[in-house]
């Protein structure tokens, strides 16, 4: 009987070792991503950012200095139309690749601010319950929630057609837990629960490295919900 079993263990063992090791491996390429990122983000910023406003301010000071005539005048408006709209775009990419309120402001802004912005341009309510006190935790943990829920929101905006998204984060001593609830449609009664796509798989093994834990269901109200569960712990770096 052993020497039937042995085999079984010794390649149920390889399948854990083996899974051990794809996680500690995208664990270490999200680290890595994260970081070039937010290299790239700050170059944008302090390198292209700094050139445009300077060419802003230049093309200020020569619409003054140059001939008072509407045809001028109009090209120069033009000018320093297209440049803001560069600045946008610049601003734009850089939060998409790195949140710098994250590091500088706090994860409740950070949050909080990407609840408003998806409330005001999708047009939906959104609820968000934080905690009074900042959150006080690594990098990477508020790196993990805040790309959590950039994928709940995209999923909501593409899928769930709700009306209503409740975001909820507690606290404690032992864990950092985010609730994301929507009002939409909800899953599909026929099929089993699983995050079939790509984006809930990757932050869900972003996750999973951290210690934690991610979960989809079906909200009991109606709709969906997306909680993910963080420990309080010092998480690999």
């Amino acid at each position: 009987m052993s020497a039937q079993t042995d085999p079984n263990k010794e390649a149920a063992q390889a399948d854990a070792e083996r899974a051990a090791d794809l996680s500690e491996l995208l664990g270490h390429v999200n680290t890595s991503w994260d970081n070039e990122r937010r290299a790239l983000s700050r170059q944008l910023h302090d390198s292209l950012g700094s050139s445009l406003t300077a060419l802003t301010m230049h093309l200020s000071l020569l619409t003054q200095k140059m001939p008072q005539e509407a045809a001028l005048l109009d090209r120069a408006a033009t000018m320093k139309q297209l440049l803001l709209n560069v600045i946008e775009t610049n601003r734009q990419m850089q939060m998409k690749l790195w949140n710098d309120k994250l590091e500088f402001l706090g994860v409740n802004v950070a949050l909080g601010e990407l609840a408003a912005q998806f409330a005001d341009q999708h047009k939906i309510t959104v609820r968000c319950s934080l905690p009074e006190d900042e959150l006080i935790c690594p990098r990477n943990v508020g790196v993990a929630l805040l790309r959590t829920l950039e994928e709940a929101l995209s999923n909501i905006a593409t899928h769930a057609n709700a009306t209503e998204v409740d975001i909820i984060i507690d606290d404690n001593d032992e864990a950092l837990m985010m609730t994301v609830k929507d009002n939409g449609v909800g899953l599909p009664v026929s099929e089993p629960v699983e995050m079939s796509k790509h984006g809930l798989r990757s932050v869900r093994e972003r996750v999973h490295y951290l210690g934690g834990n991610l979960s989809l269901a079906a909200n009991p109200q109606g709709g969906t919900a997306l909680t993910v569960v963080l420990p309080r712990i010092n998480p690999k770096e």
